[in-house]
């Protein structure tokens, strides 16, 4: 059975394992940030068209001052975003496939967005930001990322893929497979691993499938 290394925070990182396993594939929870809440400020909603929204943590850690935005329609980069946006009571107006500049494109008839965001954010072209979580490290056992060896390490940021190659400097790369959203993603983790798999969807479900795919 394939083995999987799941690296992303939580409350991702327990899905992610569930649909690993109901794949046929074996999880392994090596988290490697932790999503934590940051103070601000809500603006006056008045002065956008809508909000953006690159990740359901932001919906999730926002805080009260949410409620204070809640009459702006929602672009959602993906399906699991928009979820979380609707069961917090938002309208979501589109919902894009997992690529946030994608998102942006079609979000033409709302050209005044408010972006809440991630403090590592990337910041999208003409769209306002406010950085309302960060994601901070947590504290890895030396042997925690060993379970990498001769199977997959699944990487969902370019943050938690060049963290991954710095923290397995002294692992045999080459019986190390990685598997990526995006080759942006999968280029942060450098060079020399056994294999490189790139998601066809910037979304979970696509790098399941890419993961569960035949040789």
């Amino acid at each position: 059975m394939t083995r999987a290394l799941v690296l992303r925070p939580e409350p991702g990182n327990a899905r992610t394992c569930a649909a690993l396993a109901a794949a046929g594939i074996a999880p392994v929870a090596v988290p490697l940030f932790e999503a934590v809440p940051l103070a601000w400020s809500p603006p006056d909603p008045v002065a956008y068209d809508a909000l953006l929204l690159t990740s359901a943590q932001a919906v999730r850690l926002a805080g009260d001052g949410l409620a204070r935005l809640a009459g702006l329609p929602v672009i959602a980069v993906g399906g699991a975003t928009a979820d979380v946006a609707r069961a917090a009571g938002l309208d979501v107006a589109i919902v894009g496939n997992g690529d946030a500049a994608a998102a942006v494109a079609r979000a033409g008839a709302f050209p005044r967005l408010l972006h809440l965001a991630g403090r590592e954010h990337v910041a999208q072209p003409g769209v306002a930001t406010i950085t309302v979580y960060a994601s901070e490290p947590l504290p890895v056992p030396s042997d925690a990322l060993a379970a990498a060896i001769d199977g997959v390490a699944m990487l969902h940021s370019a943050r938690a893929a060049a963290r991954f190659a710095l923290l397995t400097n002294d692992l045999p790369r080459g019986r190390v497979r990685i598997a990526a959203l995006s080759p942006a993603i999968a280029a942060a983790a450098g060079s020399g691993w056994a294999c490189v798999i790139v998601a066809g969807q910037p979304n979970d479900r696509a790098l399941i499938d890419a993961i569960a795919a035949p040789d």
